[in-house]
C-alpha cells in the first residue's frame, strides 16, 4: 500500500512570496541642489545686507528731515507767540485760534510759568509724531514765559517706511527664489555633459572596450578627466587583449604536451609492454611533464612581477663576472652552435644576482639559437652616457618597451649575434609573452614554450629598468637597462 504523505503544504509553512524587487539606488545628494541651496542663501544674505542698509539709510534721511522740520516749525512758533505776548494774553490766544487752521500736522499746548494751561491744541494725537519743549520769555504773562509742547505728524513718514521694508522683503525673497530657480537651471544644463559621460560609460563592456568618451562641447574641466579616463581604457583595452592572448597561447602550449601525455599513456595500456618499454614511456612522459611544470614556473613568475615584485638588490658586484659564470652554464651550447662569446665593458651594480642571471641566460640562449655559426656573440656592458647614446640612435631600427626619455639608466646590458634581421614591425612586440617571430610555434627542441624575453623585461623592469631590441645591418641587439638604488 502506498503511504506516500501528501503534497499539501503544511499550515505553518509560510507561503510562497514573489521575488523581492532589487534595492532602488540610495537618494544622493544633487550638486544641482545644493549649488542653488548655496547661492540662494549667499543671495538672501547679500540682497538682505542691501535691504537694511537701503532701508536704514532711507530712514536717518526722513528722521533727519523730521527734525528740521521740526526746528524750522519751533522757531517759528517761538518768534510768533514772542511777539503776541507782548500784547497780553487775549491777544496770545486770539492769533492762536485764527492761526490753527493754516497750522496743519502740528499739534500745540501751551503752559504759563507757574504751570497753569493757558492753550490746548483740538487736533486729535498723532498716531506717530516727534515733539519738541521749549519756553518763550513772556513779561505778560503769569511765570513769566510760557512753556510750549510743538509735535509734528510723522505718520505718513512711517507708513512709506513701512510700505518700503514689505517691499524690500518681498522683492528680496522673490529675487531669491527666482535666482534660486535659475541658478539650479543653469547648473543642471552645465552639468548635463556629466549625465552624457555617465552613459556613456555605461555603455563600456567588456565586448565593447573599443568605446571611448566624447564631449559635444569641450570644457577646460572635463577635458582632462575624460583624456585620462580614455587612456586608461586604452591601457584597459591593451591589457584585456593581452591578457586573452595569453589565456590562448597558454592553452595552445599546454595542449600539446597534455595530448602527448594522453597519447602515448593510452597506446601503453592499450596492450601488455615489457619493463623497458614502459621505462621508456615513463620517461617520455616526465620530460612532457616537466616541460609543463617550467612553463607554470615561468607564469607564476610572470604574474608575480605584474603584481609589483621588485628585486632584492645585495652588494654591488661586476656585471662582467656575473656575463662569465653564465657564459660558462653555456659553453657547452655555444661551442656546439659553432659560436664564440667574448664580454665588453663592466659595471659594478647591486643586482638581485639569480635574477639577472636568469635573464643573461635568456638571453644567450636565444642568441646561440639564431646566431650564424662560426660567429661572436657580444654581451656588452655599458655605462649611462653610452647607453644614452644607445638609445637615442636614429640610425637603429629599436625599440625601447617605454624607455624614460628625461632620467636614462645607468647601465645597458645587451646580447648581440649575428644571424637573420628581425622586421622592425616585430621589434615592439620582441618581448611579448609567447611572441615568435618565425611562423612555427615551437622551437626544433620543444624546450622553448616563448616566455624567456618577457621573463627578461619582467626581470628588467624589476630592477627599474626597461627592455631595449635593436636590429640593422646584420647585428641584431637584444637586452635590458639597469637602474641604480
Amino acid at each position: 500500500m502506498n503511504t506516500a504523505a501528501p503534497t499539501t503544504a503544511s499550515p505553518a509553512a509560510p507561503a510562497a512570496t514573489p521575488a523581492a524587487a532589487p534595492p532602488s539606488a540610495p537618494c544622493l545628494p544633487s550638486i544641482a541642489r545644493r549649488l542653488a541651496r548655496m547661492m540662494s542663501v549667499l543671495m538672501l544674505v547679500g540682497l538682505g545686507l542691501l535691504s537694511v542698509a537701503k532701508y536704514s539709510a532711507t530712514a536717518m534721511n526722513m528722521r533727519a528731515d523730521q527734525r528740521a522740520t521740526l526746528a524750522e516749525k519751533s522757531g517759528f512758533i517761538h518768534n510768533f507767540i514772542a511777539d503776541a505776548c507782548t500784547a497780553g494774553e487775549p491777544e496770545l490766544l486770539r492769533r492762536l485760534a485764527l492761526f490753527e487752521p493754516v497750522r496743519g500736522s502740528t499739534r500745540l499746548n501751551l503752559w504759563r510759568g507757574d504751570g497753569s494751561a493757558l492753550f490746548a491744541d483740538s487736533v486729535p494725537a498723532f498716531a506717530h509724531s516727534l515733539s519738541t519743549q521749549f519756553d518763550v520769555p513772556a513779561t505778560n504773562v503769569a511765570g513769566g514765559k510760557v512753556r510750549v509742547l510743538l509735535e509734528i505728524d510723522t505718520t505718513h513718514d512711517n507708513r512709506m517706511l513701512r510700505g518700503m521694508l514689505v517691499t524690500l522683503t518681498l522683492t528680496t525673497l522673490l529675487g531669491v527664489a527666482t535666482a534660486g530657480l535659475a541658478i539650479r537651471w543653469l547648473v543642471r544644463r552645465e552639468l548635463r555633459p556629466l549625465l552624457s559621460l555617465a552613459s556613456q560609460t555605461r555603455a563600456i563592456s567588456p565586448r565593447r572596450l573599443d568605446q571611448r568618451l566624447t564631449l559635444d562641447r569641450p570644457s577646460e574641466e572635463l577635458q582632462p578627466w575624460v583624456l585620462q579616463f580614455n587612456a586608461l581604457m586604452d591601457r584597459l583595452q591593451g591589457a584585456y587583449q593581452q591578457l586573452e592572448a595569453f589565456n590562448a597561447d597558454v592553452a595552445h602550449e599546454l595542449r600539446t604536451p597534455l595530448a602527448t601525455l594522453i597519447g602515448q599513456t593510452e597506446l601503453a595500456l592499450s596492450r601488455e609492454r615489457d619493463v623497458a618499454t614502459l621505462r621508456d614511456t615513463l620517461v617520455s612522459n616526465l620530460e612532457e611533464m616537466q616541460r609543463m611544470s617550467a612553463l607554470v614556473n615561468d607564469m607564476l613568475f610572470l604574474s608575480q612581477t605584474d603584481r609589483g615584485a621588485t628585486a632584492r638588490r645585495g652588494q654591488p658586484v661586476s656585471l662582467a663576472a656575473l656575463a662569465e659564470q653564465v657564459g660558462e652554464f653555456h659553453e657547452a651550447t655555444l661551442e656546439d652552435a659553432g659560436l664564440a662569446l667574448r664580454i665588453e665593458g663592466d659595471a659594478q651594480l647591486a643586482v638581485d644576482e639569480p635574477l639577472l642571471k636568469r635573464a643573461l641566460s635568456n638571453l644567450l640562449g636565444n642568441a646561440s639559437r639564431f646566431a650564424e655559426r662560426g660567429s661572436t656573440v657580444v654581451v656588452r656592458i655599458s655605462e649611462a652616457a653610452e647607453a644614452t647614446r644607445g638609445t637615442t640612435d636614429a640610425s637603429t631600427l629599436g625599440s625601447t618597451n617605454g624607455a624614460p626619455t628625461d632620467t636614462p639608466p645607468q647601465v645597458r646590458l645587451t646580447v648581440e649575434n649575428n644571424g637573420s634581421m628581425i622586421a622592425p614591425e616585430h621589434l615592439p612586440r620582441l618581448f611579448d609573452r609567447f611572441f615568435r617571430v618565425d611562423a612555427s610555434r615551437c622551437c626544433e627542441d620543444g624546450q622553448h614554450h616563448g616566455l624567456g624575453l618577457a621573463i627578461v623585461a619582467a626581470i628588467a623592469r624589476m630592477h627599474g629598468g626597461h627592455t631595449v631590441a635593436e636590429s640593422a645591418d646584420g647585428h641584431t641587439r637584444v637586452g635590458f637597462t639597469l637602474a641604480a638604488q
